[in-house]
């Protein structure tokens, strides 16, 4: 019996993501070794006996940031056509092992941090006391000065849940496999955001704060339990962080 899952992977390591910046709007690169991360994660989870089985996705949706788009090209998974980005795909020589369509789409870009974009969080608590404000800020809880409240974040990630579920989830879950079609959604995004997803997926409130952690570069799955769409769940065997990718790829290496 099929039981849909959505993979969630966060960007790759950038020089803001490594001193604790918060990155919203800001286009940054990858660092090398962000790249070097997410090829290995490719490695490791991408392919028809891994995780991440490229012939069962049925839709991959992107962040708009280009962060997040490097990383979706670097994980090699043999799209059909050039990313909505690209003139020509970006190895003309792959093999295409997936059928999934690219969605670009704002439901997935990061928080709107506002007049917190590229503050530590400390900074951002001295700040606040400055003003007058609470100082012991919380995302979750009180949002972004200029930007996103949780209320406004949990309105788009909704939206893209219900749209999952509606066009990809609803028809395959509970059919057999063979009758099922491709199932799977891949999102490729940012960390807040991500983390919220997560939570809004299982119907938590992010305002209570998900206490969920996303490294850059990191996969995590969700799905259902007992193949019942009303019963989503997030499947802990199927979490992943960077190192895991990188241990398997020098495992490899070392066979050679």
């Amino acid at each position: 019996m099929t039981t849909p899952r959505v993979f969630v992977i966060r960007h790759g390591e950038t020089e803001w993501s490594l001193n604790g910046r918060h990155t919203g709007t800001t286009e940054l690169p990858l660092t090398a070794n962000g790249e070097k991360r997410v090829r290995a994660t490719g490695k490791a989870l991408v392919g028809d006996d891994r995780l991440i089985v490229p012939k069962n996705l049925a839709h991959i949706y992107v962040s708009p940031r280009r962060r997040a788009q490097r990383t979706l090209e670097l994980l090699s998974l043999g799209c059909p056509d050039p990313m909505p980005w690209q003139t020509k795909r970006g190895d003309e020589d792959a093999d295409v092992r997936t059928s999934a369509k690219v969605e670009v789409t704002e439901d997935v870009r990061e928080w709107d941090y506002g007049d917190y974009e590229g503050l530590t969080s400390a900074v951002i608590r001295q700040r606040r006391k400055e003003k007058g404000l609470n100082e012991d800020w919380d995302i979750w809880r009180d949002g972004c000065e200029g930007g996103e409240s949780p209320e406004d974040v949990t309105r788009r990630l909704d939206r893209i849940i219900a749209d999952i579920r509606t066009r990809f989830h609803g028809s395959a879950i509970g059919k057999p496999r063979k009758e099922a079609g491709p199932w799977d959604v891949l999102i490729v995004a940012h960390g807040h955001i991500l983390r919220a997803f997560a939570a809004r997926w299982i119907g938590k409130n992010i305002s209570d704060n998900p206490s969920l952690i996303l490294e850059a570069g990191g996969v995590g799955t969700l799905s259902y339990e007992h193949h019942d769409i009303k019963e989503p769940a997030i499947l802990l065997g199927g979490a992943f962080m960077v190192d895991v990718a990188e241990n398997a790829e020098e495992t490899e290496e070392k066979k050679r």
